[in-house]
């Protein structure tokens, strides 16, 4: 059971709670439109593509917006500029095709995996992190196979979808998991 010893947790845990939840909300209606249009690199699949990075920047916003109470949100803000990053260099990538979309999907899947990781291991006294810090380390290991993929034969974007849904699962759970941490006081 978790135990959560100040206000300002449960404030956070809370916040958080209902942010995972529209993350995994978003990660999955994400992935079920990217799937009906992931066999081509055309003008929907590439909104897309940036659009996941773009809506990592406004998540990351809110969570240290929500943090601020019980720590320091310099990791949060490193998540932002990564996925700013990697939104612009998804838009520049598409021009040359999938395997630099994979290139530049994979290296931010990297960074932000990590921040991700790293997040979550400083919050393990909130409660509901562990699939958190799971994620973040698959995250990592997932955006090593996207560029490795890159160098296929035949490339295809349709991995991005299997790193959304995965994501989106550990989401569900977290919030799931930090529903404990909120309810205590």
């Amino acid at each position: 059971m978790t135990t959560v010893t100040a206000p300002g947790i449960s404030t956070t845990a809370s916040a958080l709670r209902r942010l995972y939840f529209v993350r995994f909300a978003f990660a999955i209606v994400w992935a079920f439109v990217m799937f009906t249009t992931a066999r081509h690199l055309g003008p929907l699949a590439m909104t897309l593509l940036v659009l996941y990075p773009l809506f990592d920047v406004a998540a990351a916003i809110v969570d240290a917006r929500a943090s601020r109470v019980t720590g320091s949100p310099a990791l949060l803000y490193v998540n932002v500029a990564v996925s700013l990053l990697a939104a612009a260099g998804l838009a520049v990538a598409g021009a040359s095709g999938i395997p630099a979309v994979l290139r530049v999907w994979g290296a931010w899947a990297v960074v932000a995996g990590l921040v991700q990781l790293l997040v979550a291991v400083s919050r393990r006294g909130m409660g509901g992190q562990w699939p958190m810090i799971i994620s973040g380390g698959i995250s990592v290991l997932a955006g090593g196979s996207f560029i490795a993929g890159a160098s296929a034969d035949n490339p295809v974007l349709t991995n991005a979808i299997g790193y959304a849904i995965p994501g989106a699962i550990f989401f569900l759970i977290s919030a799931i998991r930090l529903g404990r941490a909120a309810k205590v006081n």
